[in-house]
């Protein structure tokens, strides 16, 4: 039988992934708003939902930001 060891907890970049995400996402709606000039009503309305769990993703990254960014002041402990 084969063990397997669990990878490494690497938290160290964390930060730096998760602003990346962000930025990303921020791209996304901006994309999708462009987009938004050209499509229909029902399209339109599609488009804004998921522009608005887009915005809540982000809410989300940014906090987690904070506690990454906070747990690397500390040490990870």
């Amino acid at each position: 039988m084969v063990q397997h060891k669990p990878n490494h907890d690497d938290r160290s970049d964390n930060v730096e992934k998760l602003q990346d995400m962000v930025q990303n996402t921020l791209e996304n709606i901006d994309k999708a708003e462009e987009t938004m000039a050209f499509a229909s009503g029902e399209e339109k309305a599609k488009i804004e939902q998921k522009n608005k769990r887009r915005e809540q993703s982000i809410q989300g990254f940014r906090e987690e930001i904070e506690d990454e960014a906070a747990s690397r002041e500390n040490g990870y402990q």
